[in-house]
């Protein structure tokens, strides 16, 4: 078929159900639904081949989804405007559609580029909000009232039928798989363990959540013993648009209703509390949104100098590697280069540690992290590492003590010696400070190879304090973060931006999002 028809951009809303832009496309004509393979995007520091591999079966459920309406997935590899300009000379494209996408850096210079060259050609662009995130926001009052509104949305149903406009091969896992090789990811590093993607694996994560694991979130989610369990997991699946947020908010909503009413009280407690994280979600993007130059610069730019210049590279590839010689640290390294995939708690304290102990700034250490969180989200990802780096000025400072968070949340050592299998051996009152071992007794208990401390955790989180401490202190510090907290910080109903501020800081310190 040729002749004028609609493009619906796929790019992080692997999906058909709750999908606005494709469901008006439905309405308007012909549609042809496109999913492009950009070379250039996969180049970028924060790509990895784990986030394509996900990907990949999620694109593999799409064109079923499609195809079983009419018309299967397009996938083009190469540069997103040189694919859209040879569709339009083929079938005379006339609207384009897509979600508007809150990404990093490249892709905000890329959605703009598309946007002037479909000006050029006379084509329409409609960009649909996917989360509560607004577009052009200045003024953060009365943003919970909009992302509840959007939340509490009737869904938006899959089309029923799409006439065929092209006939194209099904996309399999061999085909796509083959396209993601014309376009190498930066990372390459393999996550045997990584979490399958995809809209049935999606849903199936969420029902099991809402129907047996959800009861151990409240409590559940701060020891990487029971955080696998308790977490929804669905963190990967709404970062890639899988299932949509109002999807999820709706159906946790409805549980919790029938929670109630039976006196589940536990499971109530939890999903209330995994209900404030949904909204942690998109208020946490929406900086980004506002300010997209927070994943290149300090929040409060008063910092700047503080660590740029002092960037140890020996440390960093000792964090990376998972050899620091803090047990507890080096486990979620190796946890999360497996897998994929670390709870809240411990994705801080490894920026933590990053940050104070190792005094490292936070650029190259969230870009390895974003790397290895199949997850990865920018908008939470580079306002998260920055506060677990101090370096946002209205978040209260927070060192994290890796000896005794390992105490709190591993008490006998289990997954330490999971992951760290050199200190298998090692006997519980020493799991967490082995070096307090002899020489000969590491040896003698198979843990020789495992190194000594990097740092001295104490003196070095003593000195870090004093740092940052001094920067706060600078003039004109003070002045700075009211306006970052006037522009970027939440509102709650009948406080004053600067006693919210106070009051709230314990809270968002500890936000788990997932």
């Amino acid at each position: 078929m040729s002749g004028p028809v609609q493009l619906v951009w796929f790019k992080r809303d692997l999906r058909v159900d709750d999908h606005a832009p494709l469901a008006a496309a439905a309405e308007h004509g012909p549609v042809l639904p496109v999913y492009v393979v950009e070379p250039e995007l996969w180049r970028q520091p924060d790509a990895a081949l784990r986030h394509q591999q996900f990907i990949a079966e999620a694109l593999v459920d799409l064109d079923r989804s499609l195809r079983r309406i009419g018309q299967g997935l397009v996938v083009r590899v190469g540069n997103v405007i040189d694919v859209f300009e040879a569709l339009h000379r083929e079938f005379d494209v006339t609207v384009i559609r897509a979600h508007e996408e809150t990404g990093n850096g490249w892709s905000f210079d890329r959605d703009r580029k598309v946007r002037a060259w479909a000006a050029e050609r006379g084509i329409e662009l409609h960009e649909t909000p996917q989360f509560g995130v607004t577009r052009g926001l200045t003024e953060r009052a009365g943003w919970a009232g909009r992302w509840e509104a959007f939340m509490g949305a009737k869904r938006t149903a899959p089309p029923e039928r799409l006439p065929r406009v092209l006939d194209i091969p099904e996309v399999t896992p061999e085909r796509i798989v083959a396209f993601f090789a014309e376009a190498p990811a930066f990372d390459r590093t393999p996550c045997p363990q990584r979490q399958t993607g995809g809209l049935v694996a999606g849903q199936e994560t969420l029902d099991d959540f809402l129907d047996r694991r959800g009861e151990a979130y409240r409590g559940g989610i701060s020891s990487p013993l029971s955080a696998a369990a308790a977490c929804s997991r669905l963190s990967a699946h709404i970062a890639y648009g899988t299932l949509s947020m109002r999807c999820i908010v709706q159906q946790a909503r409805a549980r919790r209703v029938t929670a109630r009413e039976q006196g589940e009280k536990r499971w109530a407690a939890s999903l209330n509390q995994f209900d404030q994280r949904l909204h942690w979600h998109c208020h946490f993007i929406q900086k980004l949104e506002q300010r997209p130059a927070i994943e290149f610069e300090n929040v409060h730019r008063g910092f700047d100098g503080m660590r740029e210049d002092d960037f140890d590279v020996e440390r960093f590839a000792a964090w990376k590697a998972g050899r620091t010689g803090y047990p507890l640290i080096d486990a979620c390294m190796r946890w999360v280069t497996a897998t994929g995939w670390l709870n809240f708690r411990m994705r801080a304290l490894l920026m933590s540690f990053a940050g104070y102990h190792l005094w490292l700034h936070w650029r190259e250490p969230a870009l390895h992290l974003a790397r290895m969180f199949t997850d990865y989200e920018p908008g939470i990802h580079f306002n998260q590492c920055q506060m677990q780096n101090g370096t946002t000025g209205i978040n209260t400072l927070r060192i994290y003590n890796p000896v005794k968070q390992a105490r709190d949340q591993d008490p006998e050592g289990a997954f330490v010696r999971r992951w760290v299998p050199e200190l298998a051996r090692i006997p519980a009152e020493a799991i967490f400070e082995p070096w307090t071992l002899g020489e000969r007794d590491r040896a003698a208990l198979g843990a020789a190879a495992y190194p000594l401390p990097i740092v001295d955790h104490v003196e070095a989180a003593r000195d870090a304090r004093a740092r940052i401490t001094e920067y706060r202190r600078r003039d004109g510090f003070r002045v700075e973060a009211d306006r970052i907290q006037h522009q970027l910080g939440s509102r709650r109903s009948g406080l004053k931006p600067q006693r919210r501020k106070r009051r709230s800081g314990a809270d968002r310190r500890q936000r788990n999002l997932f």
